[in-house]
């Protein structure tokens, strides 16, 4: 691993966790339209983007929707989900987030965003860390989200790092996928530790240090 000048950090499940918020807001969709939706479906969400997530949802459904009722749904969805995010504060912060993005600045490393999410903006202004990163990449910016390396290929030019001199930290299996496809190491937390490709493993990120994420 080539000497890391740059840290691109996902936000759900790795800065902040917002999973019970989109269970909660997808379970009541699914509820209304009376599809069944368990935690287990949800899993098969994570590091997806919007639309991709309802078409997972809709497998089970017993019929057929149109393009039009599926952004209606999607949108619907957004709005349960913004509407929960109002109970976020700096104290939804996952544990070992605050000691190295310290421990990253006073080594002068770059810190970015690499979010699938449309809605990393109002979270980051929910926990106060809305003007720590030196770049922010979401659903917003990006045409193709994770698996697709995209979201971390356009970090990396916005942060002027080389690919093999920015680390990715991610906890779904299509982060780490589009990590390595963007040419950069990858440390795996949380549900992804056990993805074959990372190069790096750690629960949380309280449970390894700055240097050994610089290596």
């Amino acid at each position: 691993m080539k000497k890391i000048q740059a840290v691109i950090f996902d936000l759900d499940g790795v800065i902040v966790s917002t999973d019970e918020f989109h269970f909660l807001a997808w379970k009541q969709l699914a509820d209304a339209e009376g599809i069944p939706f368990t935690r287990e479906d949800n899993e098969r969400l994570r590091g997806v983007s919007r639309m991709e997530s309802l078409d997972i949802l809709l497998e089970k459904s017993t019929r057929e929707y149109s393009d039009v009722e599926k952004e209606e749904m999607a949108t619907h969805k957004n709005t349960i989900y913004r509407e929960s995010l109002k109970a976020l504060s700096p104290a939804d912060i996952l544990p070992g987030v605050a000691g190295v993005l310290k421990g990253l600045r006073e080594y002068g490393i770059k810190i970015a965003i690499g979010s699938s999410s449309k809605n990393a903006g109002p979270i980051l202004v929910a926990i106060g860390l809305d003007k720590t990163f030196d770049a922010v990449v979401d659903g917003t910016h990006i045409s193709k989200s994770k698996p697709d390396p995209e979201v971390f290929t356009l970090a990396g030019k916005q942060l002027g790092v080389p690919p093999d001199q920015c680390l990715v930290v991610e906890d779904a299996d299509a982060g780490v996928d589009a990590g390595i496809a963007a040419g950069m190491p990858v440390l795996a937390v949380g549900s992804a530790v056990a993805h074959p490709g990372a190069t790096l493993r750690a629960s949380d990120l309280s449970k390894i240090s700055v240097d050994e994420m610089l290596g």
